[in-house]
């Protein structure tokens, strides 16, 4: 039988929960405790898919092609699983299962209400996702702030599954803000204590408090015991969760911290010594780089670091496997519309985000050229490789009209055009191709030198395509379709690239690749953009040594 654990946040949103659980779960797995995590969202949405990234962030795509809460991708990197549509659950799917089984009668004439339809669905999910996934803890973040209307449901789901589980097999975390006051220079637990009080008053006493603080210095030990008394927790199980240089440092703070001690303890886990030496040398080599490398990521939600984690979280990982730290400069694709590519001056690489709609993109078509004409590494995702095609066509192929049916339907040349099925759609969620797809790759590529095999999956989240019309003048001036999804008799193109007579490093790809990126495995392509995004560094500054006056 799983045991749980049951993390809420107090005080503020944005705290960090995610990254805590997160943490957690890989400090179990380091003693060789099997975990999977999973998210309740008390938004309304059925999912994130249709959700503007100014407001939640990045959409992040399941093997079975879910679109979720970006915290499952922390979940997948801190853990290095792969997760599935039911690690993700939100008030929307909640309410639509309840009406669902109403209509079909099968809660027998019976009045449906929040207790106990709506909460026994959520304990439902939550079941579902520790019974299938077979795993000895099943961390479940509650997301929102105990206070806030539309967790209720949900705070009192976790709260009966102390009883439906067993108090030996539950354990609830609370992670709350302790805030340093100036004047009076010193951190203050009240708030802390109002938000236990909330969540007691709810019927969850919590067995461990995370103290989030600004500062790194340690807590008082007199502090934490203050807390621990006035909550009614051990004071071994209150922890300091403080801000860190790089979030893969938090898992080894909260070690250190005793976190994943106290679970252990709780839940009477039977464990072995953590092994964190990998994750250690992961932290050290983000905090104590050895070289320096920058790359521009050019979209148009740079203002939210949060809209492009998982291709931050890619360049990262593979800034770890080169030993650099990578400097991203994320520059608004409209601004290089407005004040040309001097925006792009001094990058050693140029990746071009996904998106969707018009806006922006004359500016990253000018980001694209650049980076051809100038043979600095390229690489487009999604909406970048589409673009990189249109780009192609217009000032390679002479087809200066060329433009996807999404941005001008009635362009003459549709290079990227609508999947036939996906024409004169009404409703718009979960209708693009998504999900894990099979790729075969052309020999002597970059992409396969990349993988060292031709048979790939990666995810996808589209719902445009290369129009296989222009497939022939596209070869006849070079491009090169180098990875293919086949279905049926169609082939659809999954990545192109330039010839390295033509360009040292330009490769696009209609994938994600960046969803299946670990800390100690990055994404291959990631990991060779930054590649050559280095040996175009070093090219650069040993042409600009050279042209140095010799002095006599």
């Amino acid at each position: 039988m799983a045991k749980y654990i049951f993390f809420t946040g107090g005080v503020v949103s944005s705290l960090g929960k995610g990254i805590t659980a997160a943490s957690l779960g890989r400090l179990l797995k380091a003693r060789g405790i099997s975990v999977s995590i999973q998210k309740l969202d008390p938004y309304i949405n059925v999912d994130a898919g249709t959700m503007n990234p100014y407001q939640h962030g990045e959409v992040f795509v399941t093997e079975d092609g879910a679109e979720t809460d970006l915290d499952l991708g922390h979940y997948e990197r801190f853990i290095d699983e792969n997760l599935q549509r039911a690690n993700n659950v939100t008030t929307g799917q909640i309410y639509n299962a309840v009406i669902e089984k109403e209509r079909r009668g099968d809660y027998l004439g019976a009045t449906v209400q929040v207790i106990p339809h709506i909460t026994n669905e959520i304990k439902a999910h939550i079941k579902h996702v520790a019974d299938t996934g077979h795993a000895d803890v099943c961390i479940v973040e509650v997301g929102g702030t105990v206070g806030d209307i539309e967790s209720l449901p949900f705070l009192e789901a976790i709260r009966q599954m102390r009883y439906d589980a067993g108090d030996e097999n539950v354990m609830y975390a609370h992670l709350t803000l302790v805030p340093h006051l100036g004047a009076a220079d010193e951190l203050k637990t009240k708030p802390t204590q109002h938000s236990v009080r909330e969540l007691r008053g709810i019927g969850i006493s919590p067995d461990a408090i995370v103290c989030r603080t600004h500062s790194s210095a340690p807590m008082p030990l007199e502090l934490k015991e203050k807390i621990a008394l006035f909550c009614d927790v051990p004071p071994g199980a209150v922890v300091q969760n403080s801000d860190a240089e790089t979030i893969y440092q938090v898992p080894l703070n909260l070690e250190a911290e005793g976190l994943a001690a106290a679970a252990v303890r709780k839940l009477n886990l039977a464990t072995s010594a953590p092994k964190l030496q990998e994750w250690g040398a992961i932290a050290e080599r983000l905090l104590h780089p050895q070289r320096r490398v920058t790359v521009a990521l050019v979209g148009k939600y740079v203002e939210l670091k949060d809209a492009y984690i998982s291709i931050i979280e890619a360049l990262n990982h593979s800034g770890v496997f080169h030993d650099a730290a990578v400097d991203i400069v994320r520059i608004d694709s409209e601004f290089i519309e407005n004040d040309g590519v001097e925006l792009l001056r001094g990058v050693h690489g140029i990746l071009v985000a996904p998106g969707f709609g018009a806006r922006g993109v004359k500016g990253k078509l000018r980001a694209i050229a650049h980076a051809r004409e100038t043979q600095v590494p390229f690489l487009g995702i999604c909406y970048g490789m589409q673009l990189a095609c249109i780009e192609f066509a217009r000032n390679v192929c002479g087809l200066p009209d060329a433009m996807t049916s999404e941005v001008d339907e009635t362009t003459a040349d549709p290079v990227i055009d609508f999947m036939p099925d996906q024409r004169n759609l009404e409703m718009y969620g979960g209708t693009m191709r998504l999900g894990t797809y099979a790729c075969t790759l052309e020999p002597d590529s970059q992409a396969a030198r990349a993988y060292g095999t031709l048979e790939i999956s990666e995810r996808h989240r589209h719902r445009y395509e290369f129009n296989n019309r222009y497939r022939p003048i596209f070869e006849e001036h070079g491009m090169r379709f180098t990875g293919h999804h086949t279905i049926g008799k169609t082939r659809l193109v999954e990545l192109i690239e330039l010839p390295l007579d033509m360009h040292p490093w330009f490769v696009g790809t209609q994938a994600h690749p960046e969803f299946k990126s670990r800390p100690n495995r990055p994404s291959p392509l990631y990991r060779d953009f930054i590649g050559a995004a280095l040996a175009h560094q070093a090219r650069t500054h040993g042409a600009a040594r050279a042209e140095l006056p010799t002095l006599k």
